[in-house]
């Protein structure tokens, strides 16, 4: 089993009830925006954004959402936080056993096991409570109990045991619909990397997870590598998402990784070939306003895949060098995308210490705070829109603008999605998409089901982009 990615985004939305119209949070200083509510009649939109762009279409069922904050192995893995023991370093670089992660037979049944595994170790039952450890073993048991004759009937089974959980958003992907899953692979090359501790107060970046048949697999990248470096760069204290950024590229060229395998090595160097298949989400475009006197940095943002912060912040720096004297960020109609890369964007309007949003796992009663680690690229006031589709980790972003007092939210209520899946691979190229936590707000907000209430319910008038 090969764990992909983590995972959120809503199967359908349905229309919030209408909204009170609120001020704008209090510790709020927009002194152009708040003029220019405050001039506008904000009950109806007399200047709706014309907006040329191609919107996407809905991310089916459940849309990638990476988090890197939630404390989770996948079941065939152990990533030994232990001090490494390799008395004899020079004599470490000898051969190594490939990996048998993957054997050349899959059974039917060793399908269905591998998937039943999966919810055993990470699910979180964050809804229906029907799930026990007690009755997911005989239901194994009983699944077990007689031959399943082929593969088809593998994943009907395995779909039905999943359906049994009552979670809308765990569920079996074919190969098809876990190779179209690529999109958000957030290296370029087809990892997922993780920060473990070694037990002595250091940090090692290893791999947690390889997309099957992917760039760094075909290379030799092993589940469990600890990687060293990147095209000779040191990555000694940088995070996952900062490495994950070092291996990002153009298609079709190469990076090379500096890797150990296992606990005594070896050392390798790997050239691996990035295949990038997603497309940028991010469109934008320079608005003038208030008879040109105002320039307004417009940026639509579709949805949080592998190059969504990349190019925000492409657009953002174009954007202010062309005189932007604020930015309008659209996130109506984003199902969301990968939480680390919705976590990474809002980072990038946040002071340092602010919290992003709080995790937990399985168990919810620890939980795990995300926090910004550096000063705001972008500290020019901010109107972020929603509406009843901007979910997940669109949410997140909105949420921690919102509760960090550094945007006014403006639109409808957003849909309420709180929960965090991830995407595993099975053994023959399916997978499955599995909740495997639950996220609150800065303020402590539990939105799930709930969602965010926007500040205002239209622009101004006098914003007539």
């Amino acid at each position: 089993m090969r764990l992909l990615l983590p995972f959120s985004s809503p199967l359908s939305a349905t229309s919030p009830p209408s909204l009170p119209e609120h001020p704008p949070p209090s510790k709020i200083e927009f002194s152009g925006i708040t003029k220019i509510f405050k001039k506008s009649a904000i009950g109806t939109l007399a200047g709706a954004l014309t907006l040329t762009l191609v919107l996407s279409s809905p991310i089916p069922s459940v849309a990638a959402s990476i988090d890197p904050y939630l404390s989770m192995t996948p079941p065939s893995l152990s990533l030994d936080s232990s001090p490494e023991d390799c008395p004899n370093e020079e004599g470490a670089d000898t051969e190594v056993l490939e990996d048998d992660v993957r054997p050349q037979l899959v059974t039917n049944e060793g399908i269905v096991e591998e998937a039943w595994e999966i919810v055993n170790d990470a699910f979180i039952d964050a809804r229906s409570n029907r799930w026990s450890p007690e009755t997911w073993q005989k239901q194994k048991e009983e699944i077990l109990s007689s031959p399943i004759k082929s593969r088809s009937k593998a994943h009907e089974v395995i779909k039905k045991m999943l359906a049994s959980l009552g979670d809308q958003y765990t569920r079996f992907l074919s190969p098809d619909e876990f190779s179209r899953m690529s999109k958000y692979d957030i290296t370029g090359i087809g990892i997922n990397l993780r920060e473990v501790s070694d037990g002595g107060g250091n940090v090692k970046l290893k791999v947690l997870g390889l997309v099957l048949d992917g760039p760094a697999d075909i290379s030799g990248v092993k589940q469990g590598d600890e990687i060293l470096a990147v095209n000779g760069v040191d990555v000694s204290g940088k995070s996952s998402f900062e490495v994950s950024s070092l291996l990002q590229g153009p298609s079709k060229t190469f990076v090379v990784l500096k890797v150990k395998h296992g606990k005594c090595g070896p050392l390798r160097s790997i050239k691996v070939q990035r295949q990038v298949n997603a497309q940028t989400p991010v469109s934008y475009r320079l608005e003038k306003v208030d008879n040109g006197r105002i320039s307004v940095g417009y940026i639509r943002l579709k949805e949080f895949n592998a190059l969504a912060r990349k190019d925000l912040v492409i657009a953002m720096k174009r954007l202010q060098d062309k005189g932007a004297s604020y930015f309008v960020m659209d996130l109506r109609d984003n199902l969301g995308g990968l939480v680390q890369a919705g976590i990474e964007t809002a980072k990038l309007f946040l002071d340092e210490g602010d919290t992003v949003i709080y995790t937990a796992g399985r168990d919810t009663e620890t939980q795990k705070i995300v926090v910004a680690d550096k000063k705001p690229l972008i500290t020019a006031p901010l109107i972020v829109m929603v509406n009843n589709r901007t979910a997940s980790a669109s949410e997140i972003v909105a949420s921690a603008l919102h509760d960090n007092c550094k945007a006014i939210l403006v639109g409808e209520r957003t849909y309420g999605k709180g929960l965090i899946q991830s995407v595993f691979e099975l053994r023959d190229g399916s997978g499955v998409v599995v909740t495997i936590g639950k996220y609150v707000t800065p303020n402590h907000i539990d939105i799930n089901g709930g969602g965010i209430e926007p500040d205002f319910r239209n622009l101004p008038g006098s914003l007539n982009l």
